[in-house]
């Protein structure tokens, strides 16, 4: 069966999941975390792309990343991050090999409908692993930062998160209500499956647009109900 392409659209969001090797852990000290967040800030600068959410989970990264006009800047991005982490920890490790599997897998996101709820499907990942029993207890997410109980002064903030509320406070209430509901969304399962296997994340009226801009036919599927943060 054929490999799907992965697709990148400039002018929208994409959710990124790169997997370490075999799945073995990636993340293992303090220092392994802190070490690849801050060549993320450094490079989605260099880049000039935006990071609206992200989880760094022990033996994979979920990414949410606005893409630019210059569609080598994402794949040039998850290059500079998996070289460096590697070339770190193997010097630290005196070891040597891959750290990652071969392809990161990517998913351009409709905007409107999902991207909020794809934000909160990447900030919930290590309460649904079970690691902790609220988003806010993972301090290797964007979660605590987007509601400011902690700094990340590069943490960019999308339109969609701008537009739940008039002031910033009402925002974040809006935000955390949204991620604290307890039971799954039913586009959960839509960003899973189109992350898995590097499709698209909206339903049959995006997949047409984004037919139309990259002149390259994408399978289509019925679309979910979107989940809003609104």
């Amino acid at each position: 069966m054929p490999r799907q392409a992965r697709v990148i659209v400039p002018g929208f969001p994409h959710h990124i999941v790169q997997r370490g090797h075999n799945r073995q852990p990636v993340f293992v000290e303090r220092r392994d975390f802190e070490y690849y967040l801050a060549n993320l800030q450094e490079w989605k600068q260099v880049y000039e792309l935006e990071v609206f959410s992200y989880c760094l989970m022990t033996n994979h990264v979920h990414l949410v990343v606005y893409a630019n006009d210059n569609v080598t800047a994402i794949p040039q991005l998850m290059k500079r991050l998996a070289g460096r982490q590697t070339r770190f920890l193997n010097a630290l490790e005196k070891r040597s090999g891959s750290l990652w599997e071969g392809r990161y897998k990517i998913s351009p996101i409709d905007t409107d409908a999902y991207l909020l709820a794809c934000c909160r499907y990447v900030e919930l990942n290590p309460v649904k692993a079970g690691m902790v029993d609220s988003a806010e207890s993972y301090e290797w997410s964007s979660y605590s930062a987007r509601v400011g109980l902690s700094p990340c002064h590069w943490l960019d903030e999308p339109d969609t998160f701008r537009a739940l509320a008039g002031n910033h406070e009402m925002r974040v209430e809006a935000y955390r209500q949204f991620v604290e509901q307890k039971n799954d969304l039913q586009s959960d399962e839509l960003i899973r499956s189109a992350i898995n296997s590097n499709k698209l994340t909206g339903g049959n009226k995006f997949v047409d647009e984004i037919e139309k801009r990259i002149g390259i036919r994408v399978e289509t599927r019925k679309p979910g109900r979107p989940a809003s943060g609104k």
